[in-house]
């Protein structure tokens, strides 16, 4: 008897981390948070959050933690994400057009058909939400030296 080939999704990755963070919280901050709802770090296949946080040194060190691109999107294009989210908020719509980030993000890198596996969880500067695509991700999509990949339409990596 042979034995049973295996599955395709082995060593694939399908969950996004969506993050939103206050400007200058610290990287530690978020990588804490970050690390304190991720039970495999090996399935995160992508870091999501608002195109204006790009830059923001705690978004990049959770991106360099994972070893995954950190992917952005216009406020636009996460308010498109509103009837998914869990907790959407009118005061996250104040501050940043949109209402939701964490959630929103995480949902739209994972895509159309993608669900909340973990909704909005809070420390005192920043959230996180994970959101599990219905397709894998290939498991070699890291990045090394960039800190930022932007991505700001309905297409998916």
């Amino acid at each position: 008897m042979r034995p049973a080939a295996q599955s395709p999704d082995i060593g694939r990755r399908r969950l996004v981390l969506g993050l939103g963070c206050e400007r200058g919280t610290p990287p530690e901050e978020l990588v804490a948070l970050a690390m304190s709802v991720v039970a495999d770090p090996g399935d995160i296949a992508f870091v999501a959050t608002l195109d204006v946080r790009a830059e923001e040194p705690a978004m990049q060190a959770v991106a360099r933690h994972y070893g995954v691109p950190l992917v952005t999107f216009t406020a636009a294009r996460l308010e498109a994400e509103t009837p998914r989210l869990a907790n959407p908020s009118d005061i996250v719509f104040a501050h940043t057009g949109c209402h939701g980030v964490a959630e929103a993000a995480a949902l739209a890198q994972a895509g159309d058909t993608a669900r909340l596996v973990l909704g909005k969880t809070k420390s005192d500067r920043a959230t996180v939400a994970i959101a599990e695509s219905s397709q894998s991700f290939a498991a070699g999509c890291s990045q090394t030296d960039s800190a930022t990949s932007q991505i700001d339409s309905k297409e998916r990596v």
